[in-house]
């Protein structure tokens, strides 16, 4: 079994989820988070900014660490068993623009209920819900993107 670390970010800009669409060969289609492995020499703030920056053309800030998910799939040598370390991230406008690269062809910021229901992974959609509630809750407490809360 091969062990991977990724790290991406739930990014909100005016209480909306950035969602990224990604449409590989006519063989993965679906709605997704940005996220991607981490590099060498990088911690994981710094992997989850860079994919954010790289997958949607988005500058954001962490706000806080959310948590972790892992799930596994098959690559044809071996079983991968993938574990995402997820940020919430604040972002400065609602500009973004999909990598092509990575087989991105479109992306944008959804209402929660929307987005909840565009994401292909039920991880990802776990994911989303502890990062609304959170942001729900900085809100509330007129903390949202002042500063790390870690």
């Amino acid at each position: 079994m091969i062990e991977a670390t990724s790290c991406g970010g739930v990014v909100i800009y005016r209480g909306k989820i950035l969602a990224l669409y990604k449409s590989y060969k006519n063989r993965y289609e679906g709605w997704v988070l940005p996220k991607g492995t981490v590099e060498a020499g990088e911690d994981y703030e710094q992997t989850a900014l860079r994919e954010v920056r790289e997958e949607a053309g988005v500058r954001a800030s962490i706000v806080k660490y959310i948590g972790s998910s892992q799930y596994n799939f098959t690559v044809p040598e071996d079983m991968v068993n993938k574990e995402v370390h997820w940020y919430l991230m604040s972002a400065e406008n609602y500009h973004s623009r999909p990598q092509k690269e990575e087989y991105f062809v479109d992306s944008g910021y959804y209402k929660f209920h929307e987005v909840y229901h565009l994401l292909r992974f039920t991880n990802e959609k776990q994911i989303v819900e502890r990062a609304y509630h959170e942001y729900l809750e900085l809100k509330r407490a007129n903390l949202w993107a002042r500063r790390k809360y870690y």
